[in-house]
């Protein structure tokens, strides 16, 4: 699968290796390209799974503000729920596109 901003992909990874939580694929922290990610102010917790962090995803010249987000530290009981650790993984929405 692919995340897909403006043309070029942002992040890249077998579905298998992804996780699907809440309507959204969370990628590999692996997988993603750190250079077109901008961490975010934006600030954010969820209830259920903590604190969020937002990203900005762009190529140093234009940035889609909040596209992406992660949890570097999920409770452990959202990690329960899911049933695997994903600590860091990035999930992409707004003006990212995820296509298999």
């Amino acid at each position: 699968m692919k995340a897909v901003w403006n043309g070029k992909v942002v992040a890249e990874a077998d579905k298998k290796d992804l996780i699907y939580i809440e309507g959204n694929w969370y990628f590999p922290p692996a997988s993603v390209k750190k250079d077109m990610l901008r961490k975010s102010e934006t600030p954010y917790t969820c209830p259920w799974k903590g604190e969020c962090q937002y990203f900005d995803v762009g190529d140093g010249k234009t940035w889609s503000k909040d596209s992406a987000f992660s949890y570097p530290n999920p409770k452990p009981s959202a990690i329960d729920i899911v049933k695997k650790d994903f600590s860091n993984y990035v999930a992409f929405w707004q003006d990212v596109q995820v296509e298999e």
